[in-house]
C-alpha cells in the first residue's frame, strides 16, 4: 500500500554525529532518550533504571552527574548498559573531564557554566580523546543574564543568541560533534526557538519541551510540541520529560514517533472510545493486550473496534484486526481482510497468538507491514 505525498515529512538537513555507536542527525533515524531519576552514585539503581528504559526502547540515556561519587560510579553503568550514556554536568569542568574519561558517550554541558577558556578546553580534550560527542543545552530558566538584559525576559532570539555563543566556543576549538538544544517549559516558546535554531544553524537538535509536567498534561505538552516540530521536519533526537517513572517517557517518545509515522516499534493499536454499539468491553481489552503484547517489538498494527460503523474501515489499513459483531462473537481480519469469526471470550488469547504469528512473519520477511503498520517515508529537505 502506498503512502500519499501529504504524509511525508521532508526533515530538515543537519550534520550528523555520533553518540557511542547511535547516529544522530543527518539521515539517522529520530532518536529516543530519557534522563535516569536515581541518584547516580547508586550504580545498582542507576544500571536497573537503565536496562528498564533500553527494554521499553530507549536509544539513549541520560545520568546527572553532579558530584565525584557520581562520576565514579559512571564506568560501572556504561560498561553494564545496552545503549549509550549521556553524562550531564553543571557548573564543575572536573566532572566532564572524569566522565569523558569513565567512558560516556556524550556530555551534556552548558560552556559558558564551566568556567573560563582554558577549562573549557580541557573538556574539549577529554571529550575528543575519549570519543566523546557533547550537548549544549539552553534553557530558557536559566540564561545568561547579558541577554536577560538584553532582551528583557527569556524569548526565542535570546535562547537562539545563546544556543550560538555556546556553539561558538566549541567551534573555536575544532570541535564539531555536537548538538544542540533549546528548552522551555512553554510550548510557544519552545517551537519558536527550535525553528529559529534550525533556520540559524546545521547542527542536529535534540528536542524537548522541559519540565513539562505529571503523565497526563506533560504528555500532551510534549505532543502538541514536539509534534509540530517534527511535522515541519524538525528534530534529531527527542526527550519528554515527564514527573513520572523515565520508562513513561520513553513510551510516550515513540507514541509521538509513530504517530507521525517517523518510528515504528512495537504493536500500534489502533482502537475505539467505545459507545453503546460496542459488542465487547473495547476498554478493557484494549488494557489488557497492550500488556501482553509488550514483548513484541516488531512494527506492525492491530485495530480492536467495537462494532461494525468503523471496524472494517480500520481493519482494511492494520495486520491485524477485529471488529465487533453480535450475540458475543466479532470478525477477525487479517492483513485487511476477513479472516474468521471469533468468540469475545477467546477473543485475547486469539487476538495475541495471531500478532506473535505476524511479528514471526514480518521479521523473517514472509510478509511486509500492512497499512498502519508499513515502513514510515520521510525525506530531507532540499
Amino acid at each position: 500500500m502506498s503512502i500519499r505525498p501529504w504524509r511525508d515529512i521532508h526533515r530538515r538537513k543537519s550534520r550528523k554525529i555520533m553518540v557511542g555507536k547511535v547516529a544522530v542527525g543527518g539521515d539517522a533515524p529520530i532518536t529516543v532518550q530519557t534522563m535516569t531519576n536515581t541518584l547516580t552514585h547508586d550504580a545498582k539503581a542507576t544500571i536497573a533504571q537503565v536496562l528498564a528504559c533500553a527494554e521499553a526502547g530507549a536509544d539513549i540515556v541520560r545520568v546527572s552527574c553532579p558530584d565525584r561519587e557520581s562520576t565514579a560510579a559512571l564506568a560501572e553503568i556504561v560498561r553494564e548498559s545496552p545503549v549509550p550514556i549521556v553524562a550531564d554536568i553543571h557548573f564543575h569542568y572536573k566532572r566532564a573531564i572524569e566522565a569523558a574519561e569513565a567512558g560516556a558517550a556524550c556530555l551534556r554541558i552548558n560552556p559558558g557554566n564551566i568556567g573560563d577558556a582554558a577549562r573549557v578546553r580541557e573538556v574539549i580534550k577529554a571529550a575528543r580523546d575519549h570519543g566523546c560527542s557533547m550537548r549544549i543545552g539552553v534553557n530558557a530558566g536559566s540564561l545568561e543574564q547579558h541577554l536577560l538584559d538584553k532582551y528583557a525576559e527569556p524569548c526565542p532570539e535570546a535562547m537562539v543568541e545563546s544556543a550560538l555563543e555556546h556553539a561558538k566556543i566549541l567551534q573555536d576549538n575544532d570541535f564539531h560533534e555536537f548538538k544542540i538544544s533549546v528548552k522551555a517549559s512553554d510550548v510557544f516558546l519552545t517551537a519558536a526557538a527550535y525553528q529559529a535554531l534550525a533556520d540559524a544553524c546545521d547542527h542536529p537538535l535534540h528536542l524537548g519541551v522541559t519540565e513539562s509536567g505529571s503523565l497526563n498534561a506533560g504528555t500532551v505538552k510534549s505532543a502538541i510540541g514536539l509534534g509540530n516540530l517534527l511535522w515541519m521536519g524538525v528534530g534529531d533526537t527527542i526527550r519528554v520529560s515527564l514527573s513520572a517513572d523515565p520508562v513513561e517517557e520513553v513510551r510516550v517518545g515513540f507514541e509521538i514517533l509513530k504517530s507521525l509515522g517517523l518510528r515504528h516499534r512495537g504493536v500500534n493499536i489502533i482502537s475505539c472510545p467505545s459507545c453503546a454499539r460496542q459488542g465487547f468491553d473495547v476498554i478493557r481489552t484494549v488494557e489488557i493486550l497492550e500488556k501482553r503484547l509488550e514483548h513484541v517489538k516488531t512494527p506492525m498494527s492491530l485495530s480492536i473496534i467495537g462494532c461494525v460503523v468503523n471496524g472494517p474501515g480500520e481493519a482494511l489499513m492494520t495486520d491485524v484486526g477485529f471488529t465487533g459483531g453480535g450475540a458475543g462473537a466479532g470478525m477477525v481480519y487479517l492483513a485487511g481482510k476477513q479472516a474468521h469469526k471469533m468468540t469475545n471470550a477467546q477473543m485475547i488469547d486469539h487476538i495475541v497468538e495471531l500478532v506473535e504469528k505476524r511479528a514471526e512473519q514480518i521479521e523473517s520477511g514472509a510478509v511486509a507491514p500492512h497499512g498502519h503498520g508499513e515502513a514510515p517515508r520521510t525525506q530531507a529537505a532540499e
